[in-house]
């Protein structure tokens, strides 16, 4: 049985599936109990499993980091919350050189690393450039990790349970402007796995890739793109790592086309490894260049003003597949349309939020 819940809902859900099923698992990190429970994600939580299990911690990253790593090694499973992905890169010495390689550098015998840590990330409201960095290509670099950006609730509620009952550290990144996205969600232990991507949208011109909220964007051309005549095939990747070659590749030898979307600047970026591994793998059925949509290089504005420009929105996406195509459309109906910043297309999902 399915429920519309929003994404704050999902994530909130799997923890509690997820602590039930496991009565050694142990939540805490930044503001667990806060007024406003990190964006509606914890709340309930200490009420239903108390103190002991669910915990604030003093602002010390490393140091929780450390902690979560230590009760790992000794069975307990841990889901570490960071309100902001920018603090924790205070954590990146624990996270890079011990969870990651701990049960490598031990030939496999030592226990693995059993920790997921979420880290929100993303465009803020004039926050500026240390609030709203998105560094996933920072931990898919990282041999050992396993990186998740899922864009809807189904996928982070289950992705998320995948997550805390992996044998390996998760970093599971969410987009802040997903947190209100309503969806519908399967009730109970409904798992995601590690590293499928999904086809949201099937097509025949041209492949879309792209994670998080850009996939909500990407709807937005998809749906405007066909009232165009162009058929666009929209694979929102789900997992940064292990990434679903496969699926990405195989899109991309049926449309001869690709546009990479990220939520990052260019350089060393997803968008750049899925350009160069289509490029590489898949040359002789490419029709033109592949082309990549990201963030401008330099660090995010606070100035409400220029952010506005700074961040690719549909109508970003529908120029550069018109660009590719060789076509020109007029994306000003697109842009006039627009009634929030993260909303979906009625016909994928039922009803505003």
């Amino acid at each position: 049985m399915t429920r519309q819940l929003t994404y704050a809902q999902a994530i909130n859900e799997a923890t509690t599936v997820a602590m039930q099923a496991d009565p050694r698992m142990l939540c805490f990190g930044l503001g667990m109990d806060d007024p406003k429970r990190i964006f509606g994600t914890t709340i309930g939580l200490v009420e239903a499993f108390g103190r002991d299990r669910v915990f604030d911690m003093p602002t010390s990253e490393a140091g929780m980091t450390g902690i979560a790593i230590g009760a790992s090694l000794d069975g307990t499973r841990c889901l570490m919350t960071h309100q902001r992905l920018d603090f924790f890169l205070l954590a990146l010495d624990q996270l890079v050189n011990n969870a990651a390689k701990w049960h490598y550098m031990f030939g496999g015998q030592a226990a693995p690393v059993r920790v997921a840590i979420r880290l929100i990330l993303g465009r803020g409201w004039g926050q500026g450039p240390t609030h709203s960095q998105s560094l996933q290509s920072w931990f898919a670099h990282v041999p050992g990790l396993k990186v998740v950006m899922p864009a809807f609730p189904a996928d982070a509620k289950g992705l998320l349970l995948s997550g805390l009952f992996a044998d390996s550290p998760v970093v599971f990144l969410e987009h802040r402007w997903l947190h209100n996205l309503h969806g519908p969600v399967p009730e109970g232990d409904v798992r995601v796995p590690l590293g499928w991507a999904q086809v949201v949208s099937p097509g025949t011109d041209v492949t879309i890739v792209s994670m998080s909220y850009m996939t909500v964007e990407a709807l937005h051309a998809v749906h405007f793109l066909r009232q165009a005549g162009v058929s666009a095939e929209l694979v929102d990747l789900r997992s940064i790592r292990p990434l679903d070659w496969e699926t990405v590749l195989g899109s991309v030898r049926k449309t001869g086309r690709l546009v990479a979307v990220d939520t990052s600047q260019a350089m060393c970026s997803v968008a750049s490894e899925i350009v160069a591994t289509a490029a590489t793998q898949c040359f002789d059925r490419l029709q033109a260049a592949p082309r990549r949509l990201t963030l401008p290089d330099h660090p995010s504005p606070t100035s409400p003003a220029l952010a506005e420009r700074f961040y690719p929105r549909a109508e970003d996406i529908v120029t550069a597949v018109a660009d590719l195509l060789g076509r020109r459309i007029d994306v000003a109906p697109l842009a006039a349309a627009r009634t929030a910043p993260h909303d979906v297309p009625g016909d994928w999902f039922k009803g505003p939020f």
